[in-house]
C-alpha cells in the first residue's frame, strides 16, 4: 500500500490479530464525524505546536554542527511538506542539514540505481517489511544504535518493534502507520439519496445501489495505483477468510488458487463487475490516480463524480485539498464485515539507515520519538504507531479515535498483504498483483484466469 504517494503498507507481521482490534477500530469509526479545527487543547503549557521546545523535549539529541544528511522517500504532496516540517525541527536541535530526496516507486529499484551511482541517502522510509529483508539481504542497511532502540522500546508495541527487525536485529522504525479499513462518503449525496452507513458487505451494496439510484455513481476507484486494488482485495480477503488464512497467503503457504481466493474475488466483482457502480468504468478508474480518487469523491457539489472512495485514514490529506470538511462534508465508516468480523489492515513506513553515522543515528532516534510524530500528527493526515504521541495532538475527533484504536489494539493487528510480500509480486507497478489485480478490474468474470495468474507471479517471486 501506500499513502498519498501511496502510504502505509506493512508486512512480515508478528502479532496475533484478534477480535479485540476489530472492536477498537469499528467502535472508533462508528459514530458520526465531527468538523475539523484547530487542536483544542492539545498542547500542555509550554509546548510549542511543532512538537516541544529544547526544554520540554522528550528525546536528547547531539550538536551535529556541519552534518548533512540525505532522507529518500516516496511522499509527494501535503504528506512531504508536513514531513519536511519534521525534518526542520531535526535541523533546528541539531544543527545538521537534512535535504528531502523524492523516490519513485519501486523504491528498492530506486535506492539500487543511487548505491549502484555512489550516491545512496542516509536513511530511507520504506513502505514494507518485504524492502526492509531485501535492503538487509544486498547489505544496503545498517542496524540501528543503542538510542534509536532504546526509544522504540519506550515508544512502540512489541509487535511494531518486531515488524523492523530482520534476523533478530533492528533496522526500522516505523515513523508512519495507516489504518487501511476505512472507506469515505460525501454526507451531502449520502443525505440526499437517503443512505444510511453500512456494517456488512450485503449492507455497502444496498448502500451503494441506493446511492446509484439518487443518480450518483457509487464508487471512485485508483485503479491507476495498483496499490489500492490490493488494499481492497485485502480487506475483503481478511474477513472472508479469517486472519489464519490470511497470514498463509501472505507468506505464500497456500496458493493464490486456493478457494478462498476464488471466494474473495468473486465478491469484489459485485462492485467491480458493475461498470456503472464505478466513477468511468473500470477504464476510468485504471486512468484515476489515487489523490484523483478522493477529491473526485468530494467536488462537484450535488453531482460528484461518486459517492464513496475506499482507502485509509490518510486519504484526510487528498479531502484537504478539496473544500470538503472532515466530519461534515466527509464523512466515514469502517470496512464493512464481509464474514463474521470486520477487518482491520494497517500498514506503514520505517526509516532505515543506509549511510551509518552519527546523525543518521540521531534522525532514526528522533523519529522513533513522540517529538517528531507529534509535530506531523497537528498537521493531519497522518497517523503514528508511537504510543506515547496524546491522542490530542490530532486536528480533529476523527484522526483522535483512528489513533487511540491503533495503540490501544497493541500488537493485535493485520498488516498490509502486498507490504508483506517480495517487492516483486506485492510492489511493483505494472507487475504482480498489482497487475493481475488491474487486469481483473478490466475483467471481473475471469476470477479463475486472475487466480492463475497470480499465483504464477507469487510463485515467481517467492521463488516457488
Amino acid at each position: 500500500m501506500r499513502s498519498t504517494s501511496r502510504t502505509i503498507r506493512t508486512r512480515r507481521t508478528t502479532g496475533k490479530t484478534t477480535r479485540a482490534v476489530t472492536a477498537l477500530a469499528a467502535g472508533a469509526l462508528a459514530f458520526s464525524l465531527t468538523a475539523c479545527g484547530g487542536d483544542d487543547g492539545g498542547s500542555d503549557d509550554g509546548d510549542r505546536p511543532d512538537g516541544g521546545t529544547e526544554a520540554t523535549a522528550s528525546v536528547s539529541l547531539p550538536k551535529l554542527d556541519g552534518a548533512t544528511l540525505e532522507v529518500a522517500a516516496v511522499w509527494t504532496g501535503a504528506e512531504q511538506a508536513n514531513f519536511k516540517k519534521v525534518l526542520a525541527e531535526f535541523e533546528k536541535r541539531t544543527g545538521a542539514k537534512v535535504t528531502f530526496v523524492p523516490a519513485q516507486d519501486p523504491i528498492i529499484n530506486f535506492l539500487g540505481s543511487k548505491i549502484a551511482g555512489g550516491q545512496p541517502p542516509d536513511v530511507a522510509m520504506l513502505p514494507q517489511p518485504g524492502a526492509i529483508k531485501q535492503a538487509v539481504d544486498k547489505g544496503w542497511a545498517k542496524p540501528l544504535g543503542a538510542a534509536a532502540v532504546k526509544e522504540l522500546g519506550e515508544n512502540y508495541s512489541q509487535g511494531w518493534q518486531d515488524i523492523g527487525k530482520v534476523g533478530g536485529k533492528q533496522y526500522g522504525v516505523y515513523y508512519k502507520a495507516a489504518n487501511k479499513s476505512l472507506i469515505w462518503y460525501n454526507a451531502r449525496v449520502f443525505e440526499n439519496a437517503g443512505a444510511s452507513e453500512p456494517k456488512t458487505w450485503d449492507e455497502l451494496l444496498t448502500t451503494a445501489q441506493t446511492v446509484y439510484d439518487s443518480g450518483v455513481t457509487p464508487f471512485s476507484v485508483g485503479g491507476a495505483d495498483g496499490w489500492t486494488l490490493t488494499d481492497w482485495f485485502e480487506n475483503v480477503y481478511l474477513s472472508q477468510a479469517g486472519p489464519e488464512k490470511y497470514d498463509q497467503l501472505a507468506r505464500h503457504e497456500i496458493k493464490w488458487t486456493d478457494p478462498s481466493v476464488k471466494e474473495a474475488l468473486t465478491t469484489l466483482a459485485e462492485i467491480w463487475g458493475k461498470k456503472d457502480y464505478i466513477a468511468g468504468g473500470a477504464k476510468g478508474a485504471l486512468q484515476t490516480e489515487f489523490p484523483a480518487s478522493v477529491t473526485q469523491t468530494f467536488t462537484g457539489g450535488d453531482q460528484p463524480k461518486a459517492g464513496m472512495v475506499y482507502e485509509g485514514d490518510f486519504a484526510q490529506v487528498n479531502i484537504g485539498q478539496t473544500k470538503a470538511q472532515v466530519g461534515t462534508d466527509a464523512k466515514v465508516f469502517p470496512f464493512p464485515a464481509v464474514g463474521d468480523t470486520a477487518p482491520v489492515v494497517s500498514g506503514g513506513d520505517a526509516a532505515v539507515i543506509l549511510k551509518d553515522s552519527k546523525a543518521a543515528q540521531a534522525l532514526a532516534t528522533f523519529l522513533a520519538s513522540p517529538d517528531a510524530a507529534t509535530i506531523q500528527a497537528k498537521l493531519g493526515g497522518y497517523l503514528s504507531p508511537n504510543k506515547n504521541v496524546k491522542a490530542s495532538a490530532y486536528p480533529n475527533e476523527v484522526q483522535r479515535k483512528i489513533a487511540e484504536a491503533l495503540v490501544a489494539a497493541g500488537d493485535d493487528f493485520r498488516f498490509d498483504m502486498s507490504d508483506q510480500a517480495p517487492q516483486a509480486f506485492g510492489g511493483t507497478p505494472g507487475k504482480g498483483e498489482w497487475k493481475a489485480l488491474q487486469d481483473f478490474l478490466k475483467n471481473p468474470k475471469d476470477v479463475a484466469g486472475a487466480q492463475r495468474k497470480l499465483e504464477a507471479d507469487a510463485a515467481a517471486a517467492y521463488g516457488g
